[in-house]
């Protein structure tokens, strides 16, 4: 049975019409203790069946661990949305971490017309702050299915590394999935999202200015 109704594959593959530049999917998954492992990669199948410019590549965490160690994954479900161009798969610093699904289901289909498109859509301002960084910045950004306000923050965030993806990860994290980390952390509520693990803290869907600056004073810290 599918994931996707008819109406929804319709409207996406509309979207995609709109893809300049192919989009490559590495999805990593685990064949225990993963509730949504076989979701997650069904909706990446159904998701990359809808155009020629996307392609899926499916591992598992534990059995191609040098393939995770790569794209620095370590949760399952895990995804990577990376640009390729022929045979050469380019990363942008994109990850998930917990099936896309609800709300976050935007956040993936932005995501790859992003990655698509080749362009972040950030000011110039930014895009030369996060050019220039010389430390690794590593923003997670948690979330819900249900929060209508967490695709904002992650897809941002998602921007972010795409301007220096050698220096900056980003990735959104399914709270409920993960609560060890959510606990670790003290998500109460969110889009929360946790700069350099705990040297910043932002609630809330927040302007690019706004991140930008609790980035700053993160890497300060």
């Amino acid at each position: 049975m599918k994931l996707l109704n008819e109406s929804i594959t319709q409207q996406v593959k509309e979207v995609f019409e709109g893809l300049q530049h192919p989009v490559h999917i590495l999805f990593f998954g685990r064949k225990y203790d993963c509730e949504y492992c076989e979701e997650t990669q069904q909706l990446l199948e159904e998701v990359t069946e809808l155009s020629d410019k996307l392609s899926l590549s499916v591992y598992d965490l534990d059995q191609d661990a040098d393939v995770a160690r790569l794209y620095q994954v370590d949760k399952a479900p895990g995804i990577v949305i990376a640009a390729k161009e022929g045979d050469q798969v380019t990363d942008l610093g994109i990850r998930y971490a917990g099936i896309p699904s609800g709300h976050e289901f935007t956040s993936l289909i932005q995501d790859i017309l992003i990655v698509s498109a080749r362009d972040s859509g950030l000011s110039q301002s930014t895009r030369q702050f996060l050019r220039s960084l010389e430390q690794p910045l590593h923003l997670q950004v948690f979330v819900t299915p249900t929060c209508p306000y967490c695709p904002r923050a992650v897809v941002l965030a998602h921007m972010m590394a795409m301007e220096n993806p050698k220096m900056i990860r980003a990735e959104m994290i399914e709270a409920l999935e993960f609560p060890e980390l959510a606990d670790k952390y003290g998500v109460s509520g969110v889009p929360h999202t946790t700069i350099n693990d705990g040297k910043g803290t932002v609630i809330g869907a927040v302007p690019e200015n706004h991140l930008l600056t609790e980035i700053r004073a993160a890497l300060r810290r």
